[in-house]
């Protein structure tokens, strides 16, 4: 694993799922504030959307809006201010009703496919957390082409609905996920972590680390695989991550057992071990100074959260 995907992992629950909507005329509709994020993409025409605390943005074809945090959000055929806000149809009414999808081609027909990943924030990746309320991928010529193959698929597969539908729906989604937020840290050069992962020597530190979290790292054995000596290592991850390399390991560790514990059966015993914990009552113990609970009083909190999300 490396630290993109393992951050993804970390939150994720459950499938996502997404709706390919096609409208004309004037139309106007609300999203409510989602315990997860969700995704525009405009495959034709234009339209606007207005996250809340947020100003009027114009989406044109090709365009990819994700909205990392779940942020309530109004998109609408034209710029959307105060009034068009109150009189919004709540998504779900909106998309289901006849009426509202196939009104007269007024201002031309505008073809989307909109939806929402599940995800659990009780441990999230400062990665994730950094992500703004709003990523704007605007479409241009040679820009994130993996990301442009990605949405042309899915549209394609959410158009056919083929045989082995239901398992590639929601792994394209999956890979659109990644891809947006490949594509943010691609574009977005004053955040901290593009700068994390644009460092090589950060990057190496941490793709071993989330490669192998179970092994036996020290500073040294660290510095070795990343190429450079100790203290520029400690310098550069700790100016980069926020934390040196070890408080990062162990807290990594804990991190992804708490991901084990929520998406696994594994007994305690075998989730320390994949952590590099030499026994359950290590884990156990550190699990419970970092988390404030226990391996299994939080097992059976992310069930729960997992059945009701």
């Amino acid at each position: 694993m490396d630290v993109v995907s393992d951050a993804v992992a970390a939150v994720r629950i459950g499938r996502p799922s997404s709706n390919r909507v096609r409208v004309s005329g004037s139309w106007c509709t609300r999203l409510a504030p989602y315990d997860g994020a969700g995704f525009h993409v405009v495959l034709e025409g234009s339209c606007w959307l207005l996250a809340d605390g947020g100003t009027p943005l114009p989406l044109g074809v090709g365009d990819v809006v994700l909205l990392p945090h779940g942020t309530g959000h109004v998109i609408a055929d034209a710029p959307v201010d105060a009034a068009t806000v109150e009189q919004a149809v709540p998504f779900e009414r909106w998309f289901e009703g006849d009426e509202a999808r196939r009104s007269p081609a007024a201002s031309g027909e505008v073809h989307m496919l909109c939806g929402k990943y599940r995800l659990d924030r009780s441990r999230t990746h400062p990665l994730m957390a950094e992500l703004p309320e709003v990523v704007h991928l605007p479409n241009r010529v040679g820009t994130h082409p993996e990301l442009r193959a990605a949405v042309d698929l899915l549209g394609h597969e959410l158009a056919v609905q083929g045989p082995g539908s239901c398992i590639a729906v929601p792994s394209l989604l999956d890979l659109l996920l990644v891809y947006m937020i490949r594509s943010w840290a691609a574009q977005d050069t004053g955040g901290t972590w593009p700068a994390v992962l644009g460092d090589p020597v950060t990057a190496a530190a941490l793709r071993a680390l989330h490669s192998d979290p179970a092994a036996p790292w020290t500073n040294d054995r660290l510095a070795a695989e990343a190429g450079v000596s100790r203290a520029t290592l400690a310098r550069r991850f700790t100016a980069l991550v926020g934390r040196p390399p070890m408080a990062y390991l162990t807290w990594w560790r804990l991190t992804f057992a708490a991901t084990l514990l929520r998406d696994t059966p594994d007994p305690l015993a075998t989730v320390a071990r994949r952590v590099g914990y030499g026994t359950p009552y290590a884990l156990s113990h550190a699990f419970s100074r970092e988390f404030g609970t226990t391996p299994g009083q939080y097992r059976a909190e992310a069930a729960s959260r997992t059945a009701s999300a």
